[in-house]
């Protein structure tokens, strides 16, 4: 996937943002600007198409490359959710739980 989100139209860029699971328990992530925080049950990156949260059980970062912005996660992945502007209400509900 080679485009860049934007609230209103997509871009076209060379960065790319791609999530493959494999069997729910291994994540690669690219197009990764940032890992905002993580702990054992939940990570969240900022990723070039908007803030990535993942959430499960046993939760390790298997790799890191901020260089090439790939992450990858293995542990019992439970859910992944993109939270952008466009979420409004939700959004802020979201990050205040995160920044308590």
């Amino acid at each position: 996937m080679n485009q860049n989100y934007d609230s209103n139209t997509a871009k076209t860029s060379t960065v790319e943002h791609d999530v493959i699971m494999r069997g729910r328990r291994l994540l690669d992530i690219t197009g990764v600007k940032q890992v905002e925080s993580f702990d054992n049950e939940e990570f969240l990156l900022e990723t070039v198409m908007g803030f990535l949260s993942i959430r499960g059980q046993n939760l390790q970062m298997k790799n890191l490359d901020v260089e090439k912005g790939i992450v990858s996660i293995k542990g019992k992945v439970f859910e992944l959710l993109y939270v952008d502007e466009q979420s409004g209400d939700k959004a802020k509900g979201f990050f205040s739980k995160i920044f308590r």
